[in-house]
C-alpha cells in the first residue's frame, strides 16, 4: 500500500470485454450460431436492427487491442471465450481452429505480462441447445459442464483465472422472463428454473474445471445491486426485500450458503420452478471457490407496487446524475456492496469483475475524446472501491468495463462503455482521454485519484 492510496501495490488494474460484444467475425472458421446471433437478426429486437456479426472485428485486430492493453499499463485482462465458437454444436469435440484462435491470444497476453481472468460463458448459448430448451432445462447445464472441462483442458495451461458464468441473474431474467436479451423469451418459470440451471452450471463448470487443471483459480462474476426501500412503511420495506432477494440472494446464498433463501422459495412456491432442484445440486453449487467477482452498475431505491407479479415493487426513477443508459451514478453504492458481501457472505478474495459506464462521447474536430463524465465516474467509483479496501474487504483488482466501445447487447451499437473509441465504419480504434487517464492510475497505484 502506498502512501496515500489504500489499493495494495499488487493490486490487478483490468479491464474486460466479452466474446459477442468484440469478436465479429460470426461465420469464420467454423463458428455456429448463438442465441444472439438468432436474437440480433430478429426485426424489432434491437437497436436499429444491429447485430454482433461484424462488431469491433476483434477476431482479425486483437494484436492491436492487445497493444493497447499493454500500452495502457494494464495488469489483467478479462475476455470471454464463446462457447458457440468452441462448440458450434453445443456438444462434442472442440473447434480447433477457436482453440488455436484462443491459445493465441493467451499467449500473447502471457508474454505482455497481462495476467488473464477467462470466462466461460457469457450469455453466447450455441443456438441448437436453446432450440432443446436452453437453460431451463438441466441438459443444457450438463452441456455446459462437458464444454468447460473440454476447453478447460485444451487453454488451461494459458489461463490465470476462471469465471464460468457472467452474470446468471441477466442470462435468466432478461434472457427468459423480460424478454430483452436472447433468446428473448417471456415466461417467469422458466427464467426461474433457468436461474437454477446457470448456478448448477456453474458449480459443475468448477469441478470441470479443477478436475481438467489441477491447481486451476475458479471464481464467479455475480452481479451485485444496492437495494433501498423508498420509505421506512412495512410495505416498502417488504418490496425492497423481495427485490433484493430476486436480484442478489437468490445467486449469492447458493454460492456461499449452500441454499436458496427460505423467503425466496416461499414467494416462488407457486410456479414450481424450484421442483427442477434434485439432491446434491446445492452442494454442487457450494464448491469453495478461490476468489469472488462482484459486477456492480446500479442502486434500485423500490417501492411497494402490488400490481407487480413477480417481486410487488417497482424501482423510482434515479435521483441524481445518471449514465446515458439512465443509470444512477452513486459511487458509494459499490462500497456498500463490497462491505456487504464480506460481512455477509465470503472473506474471499474479491475482484470488481466489471465497472463502469456508457456516454454520449463527443468526438473532437481532431479526432479525439475528451470524455471526462467517464473520467469523474470511475474516479469516484474507484475512490469508493479504496474505501471498502479501508473497511477491511478484500478486494484485489478493479475490472473496468469496457477496454473497447462494443455492440451493447439489445442498445447495439448506441451506448458506449469503452475506455477506446472504436469508430464501426472504418474500425479505427482512438484512445479516449479515460483511457489516458487510466493509464496514469495504473502507473501510480491509485495514487493519481482525486483524494482530496
Amino acid at each position: 500500500m502506498n502512501a496515500i492510496s489504500p489499493f495494495p501495490d499488487d493490486f490487478l488494474w483490468g479491464a474486460s470485454t466479452a466474446a459477442y460484444q468484440i469478436e465479429g467475425a460470426a461465420e469464420a472458421d467454423g463458428r455456429g450460431p448463438s442465441i444472439w446471433d438468432t436474437f440480433s437478426a430478429t426485426p424489432g429486437r434491437t437497436f436499429e436492427g444491429h447485430t454482433g456479426a461484424v462488431a469491433c472485428d476483434h477476431y482479425h485486430r486483437w494484436r492491436e487491442d492487445f497493444q493497447i492493453a499493454a500500452d495502457l499499463g494494464l495488469k489483467a485482462y478479462r475476455m470471454s471465450v464463446s462457447w458457440a465458437r468452441l462448440q458450434p454444436r453445443g456438444r462434442g469435440d472442440l473447434n480447433p481452429a477457436a482453440v488455436a484462435f484462443y491459445r493465441e491470444q493467451l499467449a500473447d497476453l502471457r508474454a505482455k505480462g497481462i495476467r488473464s481472468a477467462v470466462t466461460l460463458y457469457h450469455w453466447d448459448l450455441p443456438q441448437v441447445l436453446e432450440d432443446e430448451g436452453g437453460w431451463p432445462e438441466r441438459a443444457t447445464a450438463e452441456a455446459f459442464a462437458d464444454y468447460a472441462a473440454r476447453t478447460a483442458a485444451a487453454l488451461g495451461d494459458l489461463v490465470d483465472e476462471w469465471i464460468p458464468i457472467n452474470e446468471a441473474w441477466c442470462a435468466a431474467f432478461l434472457g427468459y422472463h423480460v424478454g430483452v436479451h436472447a433468446p428473448g423469451r417471456q415466461d417467469r418459470t422458466a427464467a426461474l428454473r433457468a436461474a437454477h440451471h446457470l448456478n448448477v452450471g456453474h458449480g459443475l463448470a468448477v469441478a470441470a474445471i479443477r478436475n481438467a487443471v489441477p491447481g486451476a483459480k475458479v471464481g464467479s462474476a455475480v452481479i451485485m445491486t444496492d437495494v433501498e426501500p423508498a420509505s421506512d412503511s412495512a410495505t416498502d420495506r417488504e418490496a425492497a426485500r423481495l427485490a433484493d432477494g430476486g436480484g442478489n440472494r437468490l445467486f449469492l446464498d447458493p454460492l456461499f450458503k449452500g441454499s436458496y433463501p427460505e423467503d425466496m422459495l416461499r414467494h416462488f412456491a407457486p410456479t414450481g420452478a424450484f421442483d427442477a432442484v434434485r439432491p446434491g445440486d446445492m452442494e454442487t453449487i457450494a464448491a469453495p471457490l478461490d476468489f469472488v467477482g462482484v459486477n456492480h452498475y446500479h442502486r434500485f431505491v423500490i417501492e411497494a407496487d402490488p400490481s407487480d407479479e413477480h417481486l410487488k415493487g417497482r424501482a423510482l426513477p434515479p435521483s441524481g446524475p445518471v449514465t446515458s443508459f439512465d443509470w444512477e451514478i452513486r459511487p458509494d453504492s459499490l462500497r456498500r456492496v463490497l462491505e456487504r458481501l464480506s460481512a455477509d457472505y465470503t472473506d474471499l478474495p474479491v475482484y470488481i469483475t466489471e465497472s463502469g459506464a456508457s456516454f454520449d462521447d463527443a468526438v473532437g474536430a481532431d479526432g479525439t475524446v475528451d470524455d471526462a463524465d467517464r473520467v469523474d465516474y470511475l474516479d469516484g467509483y474507484m475512490k469508493a472501491a479504496g474505501r471498502a479496501i479501508e473497511k477491511g474487504v478484500n478486494l484485489r483488482g478493479y475490472f473496468v468495463w469496457s477496454l473497447l466501445d462494443n455492440f451493447e447487447w439489445a442498445e447495439g451499437y448506441a451506448k458506449r462503455f469503452g475506455l477506446v473509441r472504436v469508430d464501426y465504419e472504418t474500425q479505427r480504434r482512438t484512445l479516449k482521454r479515460s483511457a489516458e487517464w487510466y493509464r496514469d492510475v495504473i502507473a501510480t497505484g491509485g495514487e493519481s485519484l482525486s483524494w482530496n
